[in-house]
C-alpha cells in the first residue's frame, strides 16, 4: 500500500515509517498538516496515519479534507488524549480509526493493513495465479509448492500484479503503490525489480511484459 505518515515528532515519524516499509508498504513522512495537505494532493494514498495536534494547519483539518475530497482514502488518527468524547470528535470529522499514544507498532501495523483492506476493494488475504500464491499476512510466496524469498519491494510487486489478476500494470501504477515520493519517476528500478522477481519465481516465466503498456501475470 501507499501510506502516508504525518506526525510532527521526527524521530516518531522515522521509527513508524519503518516499520510501516518493514511490512512491504511505501511510506511517504510529512512533519505538519501543510506538507501533508501537499502530499494528499499529489499522491494518492490507501492509509493516512494522522497524529490530531499538528503545528500550523491542525490535523482536525486535514482529516476533513481528506474526507471531502480523497473518498477511498482511510485515516488513522493518533493523539495524545484518549477520552471518549475525543474519539467520537476525531471520527466524526471523518476519521476511520483512532488509535492514542502510546501505542504498541504491531497494533498500529495491524489498524493500517485493516483500513488498508477496506481502501480498495476487497481481496483475500492469500492471493493465487499461475502456480503462485502470496499470502499477505504472513509475507510468504510460494510457486508450485517451492518457497520463493522475495525482498519486500519484489513483494509488493507481486502482490500488485496477483491483484491486477492477469491486467496490465503500468510502471508508472508499480511505482505510485510499491515506491515512495523520493523514487526518480524515470529511474529503472521497476524494471530492474520485475527482473529480479522473474529470476527468483523461475521457469516457465511468469511475469509477462506487454510492451509500451505494463506488465501482467500469466
Amino acid at each position: 500500500m501507499r501510506i502516508l505518515v504525518v506526525e510532527d515528532e521526527p524521530l516518531l515519524a522515522d521509527a513508524v515509517a519503518e516499520w510501516l516499509r518493514g511490512e512491504a508498504h511505501a511510506v511517504d513522512v510529512a512533519l505538519d498538516g501543510a506538507a501533508a495537505l501537499e502530499r494528499i494532493g499529489v499522491n494518492d494514498y490507501d492509509v493516512v496515519v494522522l497524529d490530531r495536534d499538528l503545528p500550523g494547519v491542525h490535523g482536525d483539518q486535514v482529516c476533513r479534507t481528506i474526507a471531502a475530497g480523497h473518498g477511498e482514502t482511510r485515516v488513522l488518527m493518533l493523539t495524545a488524549a484518549s477520552d471518549v468524547d475525543d474519539r467520537v470528535t476525531g471520527l466524526a470529522l471523518g476519521a476511520d480509526d483512532y488509535l492514542p499514544k502510546p501505542f504498541a507498532f504491531r497494533e498500529l501495523a495491524a489498524r493500517v493493513s485493516a483500513l488498508g483492506r477496506r481502501a480498495r476493494p476487497a481481496a483475500p488475504p492469500v492471493l493465487a495465479r499461475g502456480g503462485i500464491t502470496l499470502d499477505t499476512h504472513l509475507h510468504q510466496v510460494f510457486r508450485d509448492g517451492r518457497y520463493v524469498p522475495l525482498s519486500r519491494k519484489e513483494f509488493a510487486v507481486l502482490a500488485e500484479l496477483l491483484r491486477a489478476d492477469g491486467a496490465p500494470v503500468s510502471a508508472e501504477q508499480l511505482l505510485e503503490k510499491a515506491w515512495d515520493e523520493h523514487t526518480d519517476p524515470f529511474t529503472q528500478a521497476v524494471r530492474m525489480t520485475i527482473l529480479k522477481l522473474r529470476r527468483k519465481l523461475g521457469d516457465p516465466p511468469v511475469v509477462l511484459t506487454e510492451p509500451g503498456v505494463g506488465y501482467h501475470l500469466k
